[in-house]
């Protein structure tokens, strides 16, 4: 069985002065305004497909990282994620994603617990698809 998700952007003029809307279909949670400014600059209340991946890459690394820690017989009582996604608007292109990540596991010890998290950036389904690009990854354990 496969799921397929699906999302629309509507985008109105050229790419310096036009902007856009992204609606997540498969959910309908939400719809969020998009343009290039956000992308090239940063401007605050608007996305950018960057950050949009990062939130699709941590949180399916939560979920990886979860995952690996049950089936290692230690599963976490809470896990925190942060994907810091980073575009050089030169190129334009994607340069890398950082996971920061935190998380409380009873009965794990550091270097089981580094291990773990290594092999779930590598298992993410986001990550494979991210895999053109450097993943990097801070883990540290409550």
């Amino acid at each position: 069985m496969t799921i397929t998700s699906e999302a629309t952007t509507q985008w109105q003029g050229e790419l310096s002065t036009g902007s856009g809307s992204v609606h997540l279909d498969s959910s309908d949670v939400g719809r969020f305004d998009v343009n290039w400014r956000a992308r090239s600059e940063g401007e605050a209340g608007v996305t950018n497909p960057e950050e949009l991946i990062g939130a699709a890459h941590s949180a399916c690394f939560a979920m990886a990282f979860s995952a690996t820690l049950a089936g290692f017989g230690t599963p976490p009582q809470s896990i925190r994620v942060t994907a810091a996604v980073t575009l050089d608007p030169t190129i334009p292109g994607i340069t890398g994603s950082h996971l920061l990540v935190n998380a409380a596991v009873p009965g794990l010890g550091e270097e089981d617990f580094q291990r773990l998290a290594e092999e779930a950036k590598k298992n993410c389904p986001v990550s494979r698809a991210l895999a053109g690009v450097p993943i990097t990854i801070e883990a540290e354990l409550e």
